[in-house]
């Protein structure tokens, strides 16, 4: 397999790190770019993170002495890599021109932010569940007078873990859904040591991630036409987002009304032997299973099962019916790979499986 040359933009943060670690011993990925803010820029990667290195594996030696540019040098990722993952904070609109730029420069941008998720020839994409959504990138890359750029997005972290668990339960006819996330601290890109006010607390806030819970999942549903998606109208979904004292995980606590009488069976069955079309593609970062339920009463819990499929797969248990809704459950997945750093891996290689980077 050829291996492709990437650039990580947004190198020093928490996802930034997470791309760092998940791409030492990758088969097909070698990171040849780093790039991040103007404080990190000339700086070697090890000097620019300093004591902010918040994963549990040590730096990856490859990247340690890497210079880290800033995320104005476009010609430098134009000449020297093949794609890039794009994780940088930076304010909506400044951030979409740049991930536009760098895709009129002919750079595949796989990107984990939120600012280009609702523009309407972008896809939104969880691998195992849209990937037909890719099919917009020529109507995208006319767009932006491009052969070979283009922009995907990842989406919210926070629908890693339910929407993944109600997609082989949509043709039994969802109507509505309750959902109420319990969010990891690590998706704030926090430790739990540098967070005092988490200690021992929960915050039942989160700046925008309710409206993303509840507005993202009919995109990722929706009917992709040629120019855009059209979102699904169907289920309803009302969000509630809370910050929790966990590291890593997002936990998810469901309920969900259908249209007819589902049994509790149908939907166990449906979980049990959902497949997707990556299982035949030997995709380096697919998990075997995508989905897994628990019997035991009290899993899945995130520090149990996070990390389960290495940190890609989704965690489903304690279904049961519910005296308003049909059916409550919960379900789990890890925030910092298959929410983000890895979900968005995987797509780079369905990307490749697909032709769409050379």
């Amino acid at each position: 397999m050829k291996q492709y040359r990437v650039g990580i933009l947004g190198a020093t943060g928490l996802i930034g790190q997470t791309y760092a670690v998940l791409l030492e011993d990758h088969p097909w990925f070698q990171v040849k770019v780093l790039m991040a803010s103007a404080r990190s820029q000339g700086k070697k990667y090890a000097d620019a993170v300093g004591d902010c290195w918040r994963q549990d594996n040590p730096m990856p030696d490859p990247v340690r002495d890497l210079i880290v540019h800033g995320t104005d040098d476009i010609g430098r990722l134009k000449k020297e890599i093949d794609l890039v993952f794009s994780a940088v904070d930076m304010e909506r609109d400044e951030l979409i021109r740049l991930e536009e730029r760098m895709a009129g420069e002919g750079i595949p941008v796989i990107s984990n932010n939120d600012a280009s998720r609702w523009q309407p020839d972008i896809p939104i994409i969880i691998p195992e569940i849209n990937n037909s959504h890719t099919k917009l990138i020529p109507s995208q890359r006319k767009r932006l007078k491009t052969k070979s750029g283009f922009i995907v997005t990842m989406p919210n972290c926070s629908l890693q873990s339910y929407v993944p668990a109600l997609t082989p339960l949509m043709d039994f006819g969802i109507e509505e859904i309750a959902v109420t996330t319990c969010q990891a601290v690590s998706g704030a890109g926090r430790r739990l040591p540098d967070w005092p006010e988490m200690q021992d607390n929960m915050i039942p806030f989160i700046d925008g991630e309710e409206e993303k819970s509840e507005n993202e999942p009919l995109k990722i549903w929706g009917n992709c036409l040629e120019d855009r998606i059209l979102p699904a109208k169907k289920p309803v979904i009302s969000a509630q987002c809370v910050r929790v004292p966990v590291e890593i995980g997002h936990l998810a606590a469901v309920f969900m009304r259908f249209s007819c009488k589902v049994d509790t069976g149908l939907i166990l069955k449906a979980w049990r032997d959902y497949t997707n079309e990556l299982e035949g593609m030997a995709l380096p970062s697919a998990p075997s299973p995508y989905l897994r339920y628990f019997e035991e009463r009290d899993r899945p819990q995130p520090k149990a099962d996070a990390s389960l499929g290495d940190g890609m797969a989704v965690s489903i248990g304690r279904l049961r019916q519910d005296s308003l809704f049909d059916y409550k459950f919960f379900c789990l997945s890890n925030n910092l790979i298959r929410g983000a750093a890895g979900g968005a891996v995987l797509t780079a290689e369905l990307l490749i499986h697909q032709g769409w980077i050379k």
